[in-house]
């Protein structure tokens, strides 16, 4: 059973005016009027009004809004298939404040706008609002739906490269979304040809996934030249280096997700299972993390940097029974920023492809995605 609340603020005021820059010049008469967020919630059965209550509280976390000269709405949700980290959160506090009723809890965005609009211009709008990677558009609440069903798992398709060739490997390049680099398809043709036998899809997204810029670290392990002359170290032999010779203090380092360094005694409260309570002296270390989120930042700056931050928060627990994190900090290493109404003598034009957010997009955008990430798992 899906139910829905809404009525409280979503975006606030400065993004809702910066979206509309945008609109007016390439969708003119156009305008949204506000934003408000929509919860899909997910029950076994209908809430009790004592349940609802308690829901109602929960849910209003922002000012209520009422838009009563909207002309037309659109909803935006997070990407079906998957549980967005908001989700996560959410449905665990749900839980933790008595309602086990409901399984889960999504939310997405309401755009409200001034008037209706075509097709054409819808396009054009999802463009602006919505993060393909991470969101869809639901054309009806009825859609709602699809968050919440469970998918089921697919046969697996050969990639005929014995009859086909190497041309096989490049459709489904394409088709899966695999961004192989030509190297990396030779390098797949030559290893299953050597072996006489075709990949299957899930093989290949595999490799894909294992071996990409995120997982792998391409550019930080690459051999680089400074001036005409080789470096000996890559530039993540050069950090590495950092925790070579003799460093008493230094726990663990590159043998997992984090470091640890040597901490001092502290006076530690403990409650036994009766609650009872009391100090005992222990040596509590610090655990170090670093989530470089280069390409998912630069792709798509808001979740890039949230993921980012919840990389962190996970990667920490992950280096050894009893890490905790405590706090997070972000950090952003830009081009020239070409702000429209301050331009500098020397930015030049800007040289990227154009997959990649803009700095200034960046800088807007990453740090309230890893604020967002850190404050919603602070809750």
């Amino acid at each position: 059973m899906i139910s829905f609340h809404c009525g409280i603020q979503a975006l606030r005021k400065f993004k809702v005016n910066t979206l509309n820059e945008r609109i007016k010049r390439l969708i003119p008469g156009l305008e949204i009027i506000g934003t408000e967020y929509i919860h899909f919630i997910e029950t076994d059965k209908e809430l009790s009004q004592s349940n609802k209550k308690t829901l109602h509280k929960l849910l209003n976390y922002s000012p209520e809004v009422y838009f009563k000269d909207s002309k037309h709405t659109i909803t935006v949700a997070p990407r079906i298939g998957t549980i967005s980290p908001w989700s996560s959160k959410a449905s665990e506090i749900c839980k933790l404040c008595g309602l086990s009723v409901i399984s889960r809890i999504e939310r997405g965005i309401n755009y409200h706008l001034n008037r209706t609009i075509n097709a054409n211009e819808l396009v054009t709008l999802l463009e602006l609002v919505m993060d393909k990677m991470t969101q869809s558009h639901l054309q009806s609440l009825s859609d709602s739906e699809l968050l919440f069903n469970e998918l089921m798992p697919n046969e697996f398709i050969t990639i005929d490269i014995l009859g086909l060739g190497k041309s096989a490997i490049n459709t489904a390049n394409n088709e899966l979304g695999l961004a192989l680099s030509q190297s990396e398809i030779n390098y797949l043709f030559d290893s299953f040809t050597a072996i006489e036998r075709n990949p299957r899809d899930i093989e290949l997204m595999m490799f894909a996934q294992a071996n990409s810029e995120h997982c792998r670290h391409k550019i930080f392990n690459a051999a680089w030249v400074l001036g005409s002359r080789a470096q000996e170290e890559s530039l993540f032999g050069l950090i590495k280096k950092t925790s070579k010779g003799n460093k008493p203090d230094l726990i663990s380092a590159y043998k997992d997700n984090a470091a640890v360094i040597g901490g001092v005694e502290i006076m530690t409260l403990n409650r036994n299972l009766k609650n009872n309570y009391s100090f005992s002296s222990e040596k509590i270390n610090s655990t170090l993390k670093v989530e470089t989120h280069n390409h998912p930042t630069a792709i798509s700056p808001f979740p890039g940097a949230a993921t980012g931050s919840g990389g962190e928060i996970r990667d920490e627990g992950a280096t050894g029974s009893g890490a905790k994190p405590k706090m997070g900090l972000v950090g952003f290493n830009v081009s020239n920023l070409r702000l429209e109404d301050f331009p500098r003598i020397w930015e030049e034009a800007p040289h990227k492809p154009s997959r990649i957010a803009s700095p200034l997009h960046i800088m807007i955008e990453g740090p309230i995605g890893a604020a967002a990430f850190n404050n919603e798992f602070g809750r």
